[in-house]
């Protein structure tokens, strides 16, 4: 699906971004949370407020899966197991919300990258992303 051109450019921009995880993190869960307000559902028992603690700590913790996953794509599935179970059988986190998580990070990368984020950069990073949703939705199946 990515190609090695891709998988190198994605890794790069996950490495570069990793120092910023909880802002990144942080503005893409408000964003979800603000445009697909049902994704707050899962989220009741903590402060989501901006710039809350446990939004940065929780957009952090997702930044860095997704910079882990991106060092090597072929073992996504390896990396993403323990959280394929925590989300499908503890969390039973609704998979759709993984879809729109991802586009609410695409929208992120963009504001957050500018013209850094050209359209290689943002078809790879789609195509990485919707690659991660997918894995993470595995365990439903």
């Amino acid at each position: 699906m990515l190609s090695k051109k891709e998988r190198a450019l994605i890794k790069e921009i996950w490495e570069k971004l990793t120092p910023e995880a909880e802002r990144i993190g942080s503005e893409a869960l408000l964003r979800m949370f603000v445009s697909y307000p049902g994704s707050k559902t899962y989220f009741s028992h903590l402060d989501i407020s901006p710039g809350s603690a446990h939004l940065l700590s929780h957009g952090k913790k997702i930044v860095l899966a997704i910079a882990e996953g991106a060092q090597d794509i072929s073992q996504l599935m390896v990396t993403l197991a323990p959280l394929q179970t925590l989300h499908a059988y503890q969390l039973r986190i609704d998979p759709s919300n993984f879809k729109l998580f991802s586009h609410c990070m695409l929208v992120t990368l963009a504001a957050y990258m500018g013209d850094e984020f050209t359209p290689i950069a943002h078809a790879a990073m789609d195509k990485y992303l919707s690659a991660f949703a997918a894995v993470l939705a595995e365990k439903y199946r």
